[in-house]
């Protein structure tokens, strides 16, 4: 599986979890959004990690404070392009990693 796959199966996943697509591949100078998905009232940015063994880690554990700062600023520019209030807007930054053919999905992770 490669990161696009990997986003793919993301995705797939989320939706059964009855969020909606908004964007993927989102990107700006800042950085770039791998899926924003929309939970009810809430925007979600999802960012995907796979790694295919866990030897060496899991994938979760690749999204770094150095990491999560990009993610931050990255979405702070989407919601300025769309439009949205960062103020009135519900907003959330999850986690899909992905090690092998395990799929986890970490909430509210900053």
């Amino acid at each position: 599986m490669q990161g696009n796959a990997a986003e793919n199966k993301a995705v797939d996943y989320l939706e059964e979890q009855g969020l909606t697509l908004r964007c993927r591949n989102y990107r700006t100078k800042r950085g770039e959004l791998d899926i924003v998905m929309q939970d009810g009232d809430t925007i979600v940015c999802v960012e995907v990690k796979f790694r295919k063994q866990s030897q060496y880690g899991h994938a979760a554990e690749f999204v770094t404070m150095k990491k999560l700062q990009r993610i931050q600023a990255a979405f702070a520019f989407y919601l300025l392009d769309n439009k949205l209030n960062p103020a009135s807007t519900p907003l959330r930054i999850d986690v899909i990693a992905i090690d092998g053919s395990d799929l986890q999905w970490l909430k509210n992770i900053g």
